[in-house]
């Protein structure tokens, strides 16, 4: 199909409501995607960063286009090609947003690791919305082919805290037999700005995807995040965790599909939630019929640190064998509040005691992330959204 008919598509497609299942918790009444100027900015914006990283290529995105710092020897990193053969072969334009991103996305990277290919130091691709009442299409295409291994980092940011912008992005990881790929994604945008995100991968025979998710920023919007295990003995693992306060409302839409025996899946949510934020979680386990010796978990866990906070989690399970292993658990609670007397009778302002049980209530979930500089950057985020006093 051409932009020309992408386009079409999107604007043939509704926007969602919340008489559609997967919108029934997120309401877009008062959002117009195509009210958002396309206009570019000056330049490439350099907002702040949460991670410190020694990396072994670097990458700025905003309005204006990409910069390519540096790039490591025998990898494309490059400048996603609108012909490639992959493109669009996991987030296509049968959805709105995604339509809508295929459509109208002109800035893209191109991540190819050639087979056997190590790279020691991570991959690093900041993209920085700078445009009050602008829009952000951002692509991004990795291909790891048999036997290479390397991590990318992802992190989206805003050049001013109080920036109104559109963000979308559509991301496609295809993980070739016995590679083994790191994605980190990190979204701490602007609280006024709407963020829609489609993350696909597809994971082959014998190979490994380590996934983790961090959300702190935006105001409104929806994240899916899928995961196809299409060889025998592929593995994924999904790490998330997020932070909402004030009147955010943030949306993971969540699908592990198992479709080859003897693959494995792992994923653990976790957030807190303050103020009148909300947070919705619906994830689906599938098993197809010939995926036996499926091991498959999913948690989503809420911590509720005021009572006009509030949480779904919607958990799901199609299984079509008849020798699997699936579970899934979702839990809501508040803080203890026995646990927080005591530590305020041990000397720790509420604030501090606070910081505390967030801490302890996320540090399974940090203890799977292999990354020290991401662990850490995840953890100071979790405890810097309690207030000081």
């Amino acid at each position: 199909m051409t932009r020309t008919d992408i386009l079409d598509r999107y604007r043939a497609l509704p926007l969602p409501t919340t008489k559609d299942e997967h919108w029934r918790f997120t309401d877009l009444k008062d959002f117009d995607p195509e009210a958002w100027s396309a206009n570019g900015a000056a330049e490439i914006a350099a907002p702040p960063t949460m991670l410190e990283l020694d990396a072994a290529g670097v990458v700025h995105v905003g309005e204006n286009g990409i910069e390519i710092v540096s790039a490591p020897e025998g990898v494309r990193f490059e400048r996603l090609p609108e012909d490639h053969e992959l493109l669009y072969s996991l987030v296509g334009w049968d959805e709105k947003f995604a339509a809508h991103n295929a459509a109208m996305w002109t800035h893209g990277l191109l991540v190819h690791v050639p087979q056997g290919v190590v790279v020691e130091k991570p991959l690093y691709v900041r993209i920085g919305n700078s445009v009050s009442g602008g829009s952000l299409f951002w692509r991004l295409l990795v291909v790891a082919e048999p036997q290479s291994r390397f991590t990318l980092i992802e992190e989206y940011a805003s050049a001013s805290p109080d920036l109104e912008a559109y963000s979308n992005a559509a991301v496609e990881i295809v993980v070739q037999q016995a590679a083994k790929v790191e994605y980190v994604s990190v979204q701490n945008l602007s609280r006024s700005t709407w963020h829609f995100a489609s993350h696909h991968a597809s994971v082959d025979r014998d190979a490994e995807l380590d996934w983790v998710a961090g959300g702190f920023g935006s105001g409104k919007g929806k994240v899916r995040i899928q995961n196809d295990l299409i060889g025998q003995g592929a593995t994924s693992r999904v790490t998330g965790a997020y932070f909402a306060d004030g009147t955010q409302h943030l949306d993971y839409d969540t699908f592990q599909e198992h479709m080859a025996p003897s693959t494995t899946s792992d994923f653990a949510f976790k957030g807190a939630l303050r103020d009148t934020a909300r947070a919705v979680w619906r994830g689906m386990i599938r098993v197809e019929e010939g995926a036996q010796k499926t091991n498959a978990y999913q948690e989503n866990r809420n911590l509720l640190l005021s009572k006009s906070a509030h949480a779904d989690s919607i958990p799901g399970l199609e299984i079509m064998a008849n020798d699997v292993r699936c579970t899934h658990g979702a839990t809501l609670g508040q803080v203890d509040r026995d646990q927080l007397f005591y530590l305020m009778t041990r000397g720790l302002t509420r604030a501090e005691a606070e910081r505390l049980i967030v801490r302890g209530f996320f540090q399974d979930v940090l203890d799977r992330v292999e990354l020290e500089p991401v662990r850490e950057a995840l953890a100071a985020a979790l405890e810097a959204r309690i207030p000081q006093a």
